[in-house]
């Protein structure tokens, strides 16, 4: 059979059965066992499939994986998360547009503490957007601040997708990691510019009355204190262990683990309900992902014995592009992917292609992992399968409509864009952090 009627025919297999609904994991293991009849020698090629699969989830480098969701489901369950909220409304004051202010740095400082996106863009959205709307804010100054901070979450250690990220893509976890860290926070910070700006540029958008509660001396900055400051210090412990090369990166998610349950516990909030709750989450959430990694393995290495994936390179090779022309190839094809598929479906389609293509280019492999994960915020963000938008729309009033929740993203997907552009015209954003730490 022909390079390009294989390779038509796996790709088109996975995306048939998306588009009958089932799920990512479900559809690639369908297309698996279609593609071994078809490449391996029947029953004998799926059973040499299976063994290899498996062995790609026995991996010591996807452990920290369910440690860091984890540490995101005890901070919704147990409540940890709103007291965060009121640390940081009790000390903002004055600022125009100061709830989606508020919006922006807590879900900042909940990405340091949080492995999953759409558990930050539901918990602020269920308990920031009514208030804000009740205050008379704009749907869009409402909702927007709110998802573009959720897709933040992505970059910001520790967070599961850059472990998998790192997992399938060959890539240091660990230096990935770093790597978010300076984009995210430049991301969270023009988001809040943008928030102040907007606010004065069009104050209609904004209430009048909306100055916060004045509090001075110690009730102004106790919550900041008790509850903030701690959580934020499972994150130093995590980076900084890893940084003195005193853990790898899954003894650091467990050492994060350690301290959030100590917290809550401190604090009175870890029950029985609510730990086993976290702990539910984080088994559906893992098991997903660990289910998703087995199907993606045995659809590359199905590519592989089809002879589709050499051939592609091959191709591409042929075309004599710079490997500036290439990154900019596969940076559109991910920013369009986003629209369609979801992040765990955009890496599993696109790595077994990009990455020899990218060593064999010799690009940056950090520089492009950030490339890569901010295509991948952008996905979250954009419609019209967009994940956060959907997660905002589950949790805002009936009232509010899909197409509302569209067009509050659309000037965080602008500023999303431009960093992109930022990082991709000046890399030491992404690998001085890296390189500065060793």
């Amino acid at each position: 059979m022909d390079w390009i009627l294989n390779l038509t025919l796996l790709l088109g297999a996975v995306m048939m059965f998306m588009l009958l609904g089932l799920p990512v994991a479900l559809a690639f293991l369908t297309a698996n066992i279609m593609g071994a009849f078809l490449f391996m020698g029947g029953v004998a090629g799926i059973d040499q499939l299976a063994r290899n699969s498996v062995a790609s989830v026995i991996t010591f480098s996807l452990t920290p994986i369910p440690m860091f969701v984890l540490m995101g489901e005890l901070l919704f369950q147990t409540g940890l998360a709103i007291k965060v909220i009121e640390g940081f409304d009790r000390m903002i004051y004055r600022v125009p547009a100061r709830l989606p202010v508020v919006s922006i740095v807590a879900g900042t400082a909940f990405s340091a503490v949080s492995g999953s996106t759409i558990a930050t863009t539901a918990m602020l959205g269920r308990s920031m957007t009514p208030v804000m709307l009740e205050k008379k804010y704009h749907p869009s100054l409402a909702m927007g601040p709110i998802i573009a901070i959720g897709g933040v979450d992505m970059l910001i250690p520790p967070s599961a997708l850059i472990v998998l990220l790192g997992s399938l893509a060959n890539i240091s976890i660990t230096k990935l990691l770093f790597a978010g860290i300076l984009p995210g926070l430049f991301l969270a910070t023009v988001f809040v510019g943008y928030i102040i700006l907007r606010a004065k540029i069009s104050p209609h958008m904004v209430p009048a009355n909306d100055i916060g509660t004045a509090y001075s001396g110690w009730p102004k900055y106790r919550p900041f204190f008790i509850y903030v400051l701690p959580l934020l210090s499972i994150f130093c412990v995590v980076i900084g262990a890893m940084t003195g090369g005193l853990a790898t990166p899954t003894e650091a998610a467990a050492l994060g683990v350690a301290g959030t349950v100590c917290l809550a516990a401190l604090y009175r909030s870890l029950t029985l309900k609510s730990l086993l709750a976290s702990l539910r989450g984080t088994v559906q959430i893992s098991g997903m992902i660990l289910f998703i990694i087995v199907g993606a393995t045995a659809f590359s290495q199905l590519l592989g014995m089809s002879g589709a994936t050499n051939a592609l390179l091959g191709k591409i090779s042929s075309l004599g592009l710079s490997s500036t022309e290439l990154v900019i190839a596969m940076v559109l094809i991910l920013i369009v992917l986003g629209c369609f598929v979801d992040q765990i479906s955009m890496m599993l389609l696109t790595l077994p292609f990009f990455m020899p293509l990218v060593i064999g280019a010799s690009i940056d492999q950090i520089w492009f992992g950030v490339l890569f994960l901010i295509a991948m915020q952008l996905g979250l963000m954009t419609p019209p399968f967009g994940l956060l938008l959907f997660t905002m729309k589950g949790v805002v009033p009936p009232h509010i409509t899909i197409t509302q929740v569209f067009r509050s993203a659309t000037p965080f997907v602008v500023i999303s864009l431009a960093m992109l552009v930022v990082v991709f015209f000046l890399p030491g954003i992404a690998t001085w952090l890296p390189r500065a730490l060793g």
